[in-house]
C-alpha cells in the first residue's frame, strides 16, 4: 500500500533491540519505533512506491528510521562466515538452487573451482539485488576467491542465454517462461558471452550453467557438511567476518547484514 508502514511483519516494527537478547549488538534507538524505507531499486517501476515524506513526518522523539539490526530478521553472528549469510539471510529458493548446483557438480567429479563457482554464482540473489547478479556477485566474493571462480561467476550470466550444443548445453526452456519466448539479450550480455568464450576459462564458466538447475524437485536437500571442505579450501574467510574486514566489497556484506538501514 502506498505511503503504509515498510516493515514486512508489522509488530516487529516497535519492538526494541535490546528486547530480543540474540541482539546483543544494541542500537541506540531503544524503546522507539523504527521505520523502514525500502530503497528505490526494489519499487522503481512498479505500484510499490513508498511516500517517503509521509514517513518522514511520522519521525519525533519517539520514531525513527531503523538502523542496525531488524528483530524481525535472524540476529548475524559478531563475525560472519560465508555460511551465516547461505543459512540467516537467503532465502530458501536461492538456498536451495545455490547449494544443489555446488553439490551436483561435486558429485559428477567437477574440480573445486567450478564446485565453488556454483555454490557462489547467484549469491548476489540471495540478499542483495538480481539485476546483472552475476557481476554483483562476482564483485561480493572477488576478494575471497581465486580470479578463476570470480571471473566464472560474472561470466555465467552472459552465457545462459547462449548455446553450446558442443558442451551439452541448450537455451534454457525455462527462459522462455520466465522471459517469453521473443526474449532477445541486450547487447552487453551478446558482447560478453562471446569474448568469454575466447577466454582461457570458458570451460569453467561454461560449466556453471550446466549445474545452473532452476527447477529441483527431483534432488534432495544438501547438508552445508557436503560442502563445508570445499568452502574451506576454497574461500578465504576474513578473521574480521565478512563485511568487517575492510575489503572492497566488505560493504556489500554489510547491506545484507542490515538491508532495512536507512543510510
Amino acid at each position: 500500500m502506498r505511503g503504509a508502514s515498510l516493515q514486512p511483519k508489522p509488530a516487529a516494527m516497535n519492538q526494541q533491540t535490546s528486547e530480543n537478547p540474540q541482539h546483543a549488538r544494541a542500537t541506540p534507538q531503544k524503546g522507539r519505533e523504527r521505520l523502514i524505507l525500502t530503497p528505490p531499486v526494489g519499487w522503481l517501476g512498479t505500484d510499490n512506491e513508498p511516500d517517503e515524506m509521509a514517513l518522514i513526518k511520522r519521525l519525533n522523539p519517539k520514531t525513527v528510521m531503523m538502523m542496525g539490526d531488524n528483530p524481525a530478521l535472524p540476529p548475524m553472528p559478531d563475525k560472519p562466515t560465508l555460511r551465516d549469510f547461505v543459512e540467516l539471510r537467503f532465502g530458501p529458493v536461492t538456498r536451495r538452487h545455490l547449494t544443489v548446483s555446488a553439490k551436483r557438480a561435486l558429485d559428477e567429479g567437477q574440480s573445486e573451482t567450478v564446485v565453488m563457482a556454483c555454490l557462489l554464482h547467484d549469491i548476489s540473489n540471495g540478499a542483495l539485488i538480481r539485476c546483472d547478479h552475476g557481476y554483483w556477485s562476482a564483485q561480493l566474493v572477488s576478494p575471497y576467491v581465486s580470479e578463476e571462480v570470480a571471473w566464472a561467476v560474472q561470466h555465467h550470466q552472459a552465457l545462459r542465454y547462449f548455446p553450446d550444443p558442443d558442451a551439452g548445453y541448450a537455451y534454457p526452456a525455462s527462459y522462455d517462461m520466465f522471459f517469453g519466448p521473443d526474449f532477445v539479450p541486450p547487447e552487453y550480455l551478446r558482447r560478453d558471452a562471446e569474448a568469454a568464450k575466447a577466454h582461457q576459462w570458458y570451460k569453467t564458466a561454461r560449466a556453471v550453467t550446466l549445474f545452473d538447475t532452476y527447477f529441483f524437485d527431483d534432488f534432495a536437500e544438501v547438508d552445508w557438511a557436503d560442502l563445508a571442505g570445499v568452502v574451506e579450501r576454497n574461500f578465504r574467510q576474513p578473521a574480521e567476518g565478512l563485511g568487517f574486514d575492510g575489503s572492497p566489497s566488505a560493504h556489500m556484506w554489510r547491506t545484507m547484514i542490515w538491508p532495512n538501514n536507512f543510510l
